[in-house]
C-alpha cells in the first residue's frame, strides 16, 4: 500500500511501498511498448514541471510519464522566471497554488528547497532532485532495472563507485537497497566521499578492484564538477586509471554482473565507453527505458492518494 502525499525521497518510504511503485511501474513497462501508449489515470489533472537547473533525461522523462498519463503537462521556464528577478520559494509557491496545480514535479540546486514548496502547496510535489539530498525516482527506476534484470531486489551486492560525495543519485540509491536487504560499497576516493558515510550501513572502499570484487551490479557515477569548489581529483585522466570502470576492473566482478550509470556520461573517465555500449553488460539504456515507467507509476499513486484526500474534504466539507 502506498499512502504518501509526495514524493520527496526514499527515505521516509517502507519497502512494501517501493515494493508498491516497482510493481505498477512494471504494467507502464508493458504499455510504453505498446502501438497505443495512452492511460487515463491522470485525466483532467494538471502537471507543473520547475526545473532550476538544467536536465535532459529527468525533465524529458516527467514530461512523457504526465502525457501518457493523460495530464495536461506545463513545463515552466525558470531561467526567464520572476525567480530570476528576485522573487522567493515560497512566492513561487503561492503563485502556483493560485493556478490549482495537481502534480508538481520540481528540481532544485538546494537541498531541502522541494520539502519547502511541499508545504505550501495543495497539490502532489514530486522531487526530481533537490542539491546532494535525493533523486527518488532516480533511485526507484534503478531499481526497477536491477529487479528486471537479476530477477529480484534483495541480497544482492551492489558497488556504487565514483562521485559519492556531490550525488544525491548515490544517497537514494544507498537508502534504497539498504532498505531491501541488498550489500552495498561505496567505491571511490577520500576526497569524494561524505563525512559519516560508514554508518550508512554501508562499506566503503578506496581502491576499485577491492570494491568490484564479486559485485553483482556495478554502478558508476558522473563526477558532479558542477557542485566542486575544489581539487577533488588530481586529473580526469588518473581518475579514469583509477576510478574508471574498463574491462580490467569489471572483470573482478561476478561474470554475470550488469553495469549502470544514471547519465550523462563522461566516456573515458568514470567509464569506458566500450563498456557503456555493451550489450550484454550495460542496462543504461533500460535504466531510461524505466524511467519514464517508474515515474508514470509515482504519478499515478500519488494522484490517487490525492483524490482521495479531496473526496474525503469534500465530503466532511457536505456533512458540515
Amino acid at each position: 500500500m502506498f499512502r504518501a502525499r509526495h514524493l520527496l525521497g526514499i527515505e521516509p518510504l517502507a519497502p512494501a511501498e517501493i515494493t508498491a511503485i516497482l510493481d505498477l511501474a512494471e504494467t507502464y513497462v508493458d504499455l510504453n511498448r505498446r502501438t497505443v501508449k495512452h492511460s487515463n489515470a491522470l485525466e483532467g489533472m494538471t502537471q507543473i514541471n520547475m526545473f532550476f537547473e538544467n536536465s535532459t533525461r529527468t525533465q524529458s522523462s516527467f514530461e512523457l510519464a504526465g502525457k501518457r498519463l493523460g495530464a495536461d503537462v506545463m513545463n515552466m521556464s525558470m531561467q526567464t522566471s520572476s525567480v530570476k528577478k528576485g522573487e522567493t520559494l515560497i512566492d513561487t509557491a503561492l503563485t502556483l497554488n493560485a493556478m490549482h496545480p495537481d502534480l508538481l514535479v520540481v528540481r532544485h540546486p538546494q537541498s531541502g528547497a522541494v520539502d519547502l514548496l511541499a508545504q505550501k502547496v495543495n497539490c502532489a510535489v514530486l522531487n526530481a532532485g533537490d542539491g546532494r539530498h535525493e533523486h527518488p525516482t532516480q533511485a526507484l527506476l534503478d531499481a526497477l532495472t536491477i529487479r528486471r534484470t537479476k530477477g529480484r531486489l534483495h541480497r544482492l551486492t551492489v558497488a556504487i563507485c565514483g562521485d559519492i560525495a556531490h550525488s544525491r543519485v548515490a544517497r537514494s540509491n544507498l537508502i534504497l537497497l539498504v532498505k531491501m536487504e541488498n550489500r552495498v560499497r561505496l567505491v571511490g576516493p577520500a576526497t569524494l566521499m561524505p563525512s559519516g558515510v560508514g554508518e550508512l550501513g554501508c562499506e566503503v572502499y578506496e581502491d576499485m578492484r577491492e570494491g568490484l570484487k564479486g559485485a553483482d551490479v556495478v554502478m558508476m557515477l558522473r563526477l558532479q564538477k558542477e557542485r566542486m569548489d575544489g581539487g577533488f581529483i588530481p586529473s580526469e585522466r588518473e581518475y579514469y586509471h583509477r576510478w574508471g570502470l574498463d574491462a580490467e576492473k569489471l572483470a573482478l566482478a561476478h561474470p554475470d554482473a550488469i553495469v549502470m550509470h544514471p547519465g550523462p556520461m563522461n566516456r573515458g573517465v568514470e567509464i569506458d565507453g566500450t563498456i557503456a555500449d555493451d550489450i550484454n553488460r550495460s542496462v543504461i539504456q533500460d535504466q531510461v527505458e524505466m524511467g519514464v515507467a517508474v515515474r508514470m507509476a509515482c504519478m499515478d499513486l500519488l494522484a490517487r492518494n490525492l483524490r482521495a484526500q479531496r473526496g474525503a474534504m469534500a465530503s466532511q466539507a457536505f456533512e458540515v
